[in-house]
């Protein structure tokens, strides 16, 4: 990918990535003793953290589909509770960066507590919630905070070697995509209870309060992390005096003094300003790979936005026998993650080639579906979206990490939420207005948004790709 000359850019290289022998310092002891304690140890830390996104969504998927019942009971109209229910999407879109961030300069173990624990707070509020008021501020904390998910990414992109990373992503969606798939039917059986949604709130609350201990008693001084807590501002520093010194020999005393020499600073000011420095990064080396991400959100928001619906209208299927095809495509979804390792070694590591293809085939199944005339059609696609989705969103957040370097996984992972979240208020939006023409109006444009995603890739070949297959050749 050319860079375009953009100013600053060179800059927001150093921050995230400082340079290769820096980088290969901090490695982790997975690389260093791949058969020493320090490996066995680091393996336990991973399975914690599959164990802390498997209660994460298996306690979020409890609560989550009873909420338009729940607001509904409460005496709001459709158009109240479409507000109340968009403040969740709005505040992810904006929280997420910032949050991702954030953990990048105070480190993961403060930052995954107190998104958990202000998380736990915010289903508490929700489960004693007795009017639209108390329901909409429950959602805030939730909104702002709700990032268990991403900050648990940054923390294994921190434990694991390059070559591993994707593999072990994928294992990670795995575990949480199961808490998902558990956890609507757990919650279904409890909301038949009296008072069934407010015991359901509690359960999530204690969902939350027990990840927030296992996180509390894992064995952070026993592993070693590629970033350490201020790296972030420690490495802008450096970038920003090698910079000085190639301008201004007469200012290297002032701007090239160590770490050690200069005053601490506050989180968020550090934050701002490894916001501000990261900018040039994103907007002009790495645009593609988040309007890739962007599209193909929201061709597959599209596919799912009306399908209960489309599939009555278009085959007379019952809503009940639709939930067991979507619970079907979410196992499989699951399961899908155990792929990656024999893809990965198709593709030689090239990850490029593998989002592509996974793109381009999910294009096609979206326009088979849209134009399916029988059900077997329709479950064939929704058996191979499972497998094109997943290996799709692996490969793409990797990409992100494999551009703008692991040194910024936080910040890198929370743009990528906030371009997903706006995914999710575009997509509703399109559904609407695409739905009034025909019931596969939805998917259609899915396919065609998938279509434009992959013309980008065919056009960008970064060669970054290649470099980094080469690397890991050698390895």
């Amino acid at each position: 990918m050319e860079l375009g000359g953009c100013p600053g850019l060179g800059v927001a290289r150093g921050v995230l990535s400082a340079t290769p022998e820096t980088r290969q310092e901090r490695r982790t002891g997975v690389e260093e003793g791949a058969s020493g304690p320090g490996a066995v140890r680091t393996r336990r830390f991973v399975l914690c953290l599959y164990l802390v996104g498997f209660l994460d969504l298996f306690g979020v998927s409890m609560i989550v589909p009873l909420l338009s019942l729940h607001v509904k009971s409460l005496g709001a109209s459709p158009t109240v509770a479409g507000i109340v229910g968009s403040t969740y999407g709005i505040l992810q879109l904006f929280s997420s960066t910032l949050v991702g961030c954030w953990s990048d300069v105070v480190g993961r173990r403060s930052s995954l507590l107190m998104c958990i624990l202000l998380s736990a707070l915010g289903y508490l509020m929700l489960g004693a919630s007795t009017n639209v008021f108390l329901f909409a501020l429950a959602r805030v904390p939730v909104g702002i905070f709700k990032h268990t998910l991403s900050i648990s990414r940054a923390l294994l992109s921190d434990l694991v070697a390059e070559k591993e990373r994707p593999l072990v992503m994928g294992q990670f969606n795995t575990a949480s995509g199961v808490g998902f798939i558990l956890g609507p039917m757990v919650g279904g059986f409890l909301t038949e209870l009296d008072g069934g949604f407010h015991v359901t709130a509690i359960i999530c609350f204690s969902v939350f309060i027990l990840n927030a201990g296992l996180v509390w008693l894992f064995p952070w001084s026993k592993v070693k992390f590629n970033t350490t807590k201020n790296s972030l501002q420690l490495d802008k520093n450096q970038a920003l005096s090698e910079k000085a010194q190639y301008k201004m020999q007469d200012a290297t005393t002032v701007c090239g003094a160590t770490p050690s020499e200069k005053m601490p600073r506050r989180p968020w000011i550090e934050v701002t300003s490894a916001l501000w420095d990261i900018r040039s990064l994103i907007f002009c080396e790495m645009w593609d790979i988040f309007l890739v991400r962007l599209l193909m959100a929201v061709a597959v928001m599209l596919y799912y936005s009306n399908f209960v619906l489309a599939l009555e209208e278009r085959f007379g299927v019952r809503p009940k026998m639709t939930g067991y095809l979507i619970s079907y495509s979410n196992a499989l979804g699951a399961l899908a993650s155990f792929a990656l390792g024999p893809v990965m070694r198709l593709y030689k590591h090239n990850l490029h080639m593998i989002l592509l293809h996974s793109s381009l085939l999910t294009f096609m199944l979206l326009l088979l579906y849209s134009m399916a005339h029988n059900m077997g059609m329709v479950v064939f696609s929704s058996t191979l979206l499972s497998f094109s989705t997943t290996l799709g969103r692996t490969c793409i957040t990797d990409l992100q990490l494999t551009v703008g370097g692991a040194q910024a996984s936080g910040t890198l992972i929370g743009v990528g939420q906030s371009v997903t979240a706006v995914g999710r208020i575009i997509a509703p939006l399109l559904s609407g207005v695409v739905q009034e023409v025909s019931p596969c109006g939805p998917p259609s444009l899915g396919a065609a948004l998938a279509l434009v995603a992959v013309f980008i890739m065919s056009v960008k070949k970064p060669r970054y790709n290649d470099d980094r297959s080469g690397k890991l050749k050698s390895e």
